[in-house]
């Protein structure tokens, strides 16, 4: 299955630069790197992003997060996956640009919800 992040160009360069990041401002606050499904992204995007140009989705796999990924309640009582460890640029199995197209987020059509 796979989980989404979407990151400032900033924060994606960093994260190649580096190899890995405790994530955006927000996750550093939270004390986890956050995450989305694919059915949650487009709200994520919404209340986090709204307006906002000039971003990028990344793709991880579940599998390779190991037990430092917990799924915990949120945003409408919805389990969404937080991190609790760097994520490495190494785990990132795609990342691709996150366009504003009439002033909403237009995702990947090869995003998946399995």
């Amino acid at each position: 299955m796979l989980i989404y992040k979407i990151f400032k160009a900033p924060e994606w360069a960093a994260l190649q630069a580096q190899g890995e990041t405790l994530g955006a401002p927000i996750d550093l606050t939270d004390g986890f790197v956050h995450f989305s499904t694919a059915e949650q992204a487009g709200e994520t995007a919404a209340k986090h992003f709204a307006g906002q140009q000039g971003l990028v989705l990344l793709a991880l796999d579940v599998a390779t997060l190991g037990g430092t990924l917990k799924w915990e309640v949120s945003r409408g009582g919805a389990k969404f996956p937080h991190l609790y460890r760097a994520l490495r640029l190494d785990e990132v199995v795609w990342c691709k640009p996150l366009p504003l197209v009439d002033g909403v987020h237009r995702f990947p059509d090869d995003m998946t919800c399995d």
